[in-house]
């Protein structure tokens, strides 16, 4: 009897009855659904005794995990220009957000299977969250914390879209710490990769360095501001991936990019600090990167014809270029990944634009390389 089954647990249950080898990639390719979909329904049917084959077995694939912040994002557009003490008339709108979490939802939308870890309140924000991200991630391990709340973003965009102050409430993330990574050290282990934003405390990023570099796991740094630079560890040999903008780069190295020789300059003190690849963003302008193999190139940003919001880009580009690295695609086209996927975004009013999937980030990609991308 299959009456007590949602739709997706039936779809799921007849593509592994007629295949019992069929492996959950397979699965959300030909279902289109994201991992997480199948994974939770696979979960479901094995709590209700069907049986899906020896072959078959959960959890098979290895996760990418991503740590650190999963806010609510409260947007406030201008109408006009913005004038200081006094009151500015604003069209407003919240949706769900945190660098980490946004870099999940795009990865979960890209069809890969991700795990969030996380601190949370015990709050409607947080149902929020859940609710609009379990699709796309694990949520399992979020970690709970009753008397904190759920983190906030708080931001004001002029009337040409781009952000003129955020307010960030944050300081549930300083929970996320290296004793609560330890109790999920079974799940980090299998990590294919591990993304983690600076929103966690210096000693937890000291702890994934240590630990990646020991279990040999790709890890992935994203800053968040460029206050939080301070929590980059000192050796930064463990870096597969550092994915900072300008501002950040300033502040960490006390420097001023002026042109595109200090940019240059700037990448080439990252590369000799021991990342093994950087990126330094620099909205408009473009990216500038530096690879394990020493070359560094620019690659300008698309021109986009509607700024419809901003917010999230930067989250977008880094999926793109985690994405593509994970399926072994050359340097530029891992960065040109990014800037695709930040593009659209840009377009969007979404953080995370809605239509993204698998099968239309392969659409996205022949656009621009056939020169047609808008």
């Amino acid at each position: 009897m299959t009456k007590d089954l949602t739709r997706n647990e039936k779809l799921v249950l007849e593509m592994v009855r007629a295949n019992p080898f069929i492996s959950q990639e397979e699965l959300s390719e030909l279902m289109g659904l994201p991992m997480a979909s199948i994974t939770s329904s696979i979960s479901e049917l094995i709590k209700k005794d069907y049986v899906l084959g020896k072959a078959f077995v959960l959890n098979e694939t290895s996760p990418i995990i991503c740590i650190g912040g999963a806010n609510v994002d409260r947007k406030f557009y201008a109408k006009e220009e913005i004038t200081n003490e006094t009151s500015n008339p604003v069209k407003s709108s919240t949706s769900v957000g945190g660098v980490a979490r946004n870099i999940a939802e795009n990865l979960g939308r890209l069809g890969e299977e991700v795990l969030l870890l996380s601190a949370r309140g015990n709050d409607s924000e947080w149902d929020m969250i859940y609710e609009l991200s379990s699709p796309f991630m694990n949520l399992e391990h979020v970690a709970q914390f009753e008397h904190s709340s759920t983190g906030s973003y708080t931001a004001v965009l002029d009337k040409n879209g781009d952000l003129t102050v955020a307010l960030a409430d944050m300081d549930i993330y300083e929970n996320i710490t290296p004793e609560l990574l330890i109790k999920n050290s079974n799940l980090l282990r299998k990590a294919k990769c591990i993304v983690v934003d600076l929103n966690c405390p210096g000693e937890t990023i000291d702890f994934l360095s240590g630990f990646t570099s020991k279990y040999h796991i790709p890890l992935v740094v994203i800053p968040v501001s460029g206050p939080k630079m301070n929590r980059l560890p000192k050796n930064l040999n463990a870096l597969t991936w550092l994915i900072v903008n300008r501002d950040e780069t300033e502040t960490y190295m006390d420097m001023k990019i002026n042109d595109e020789h200090d940019w240059k300059e700037a990448v080439k003190k990252w590369l000799e600090l021991g990342v093994k690849n950087v990126i330094i963003t620099n909205g408009s302008k473009g990216v500038m990167a530096g690879f394990e193999n020493g070359e560094i190139r620019y690659y300008p940003a698309i021109k986009t014809p509607t700024v419809v919001d901003v917010t999230g880009a930067g989250d977008s580009f880094c999926s793109g270029v985690v994405y593509s690295w994970l399926q072994k695609k050359d340097l530029d086209y891992i960065i040109k990944s990014g800037l695709v996927n930040a593009h659209k975004t840009i377009m969007s009013k979404y953080t995370v634009r809605q239509e993204l999937s698998q099968q239309q980030f392969k659409l996205d990609m022949e656009e621009f390389q056939n020169e047609t991308v808008y």
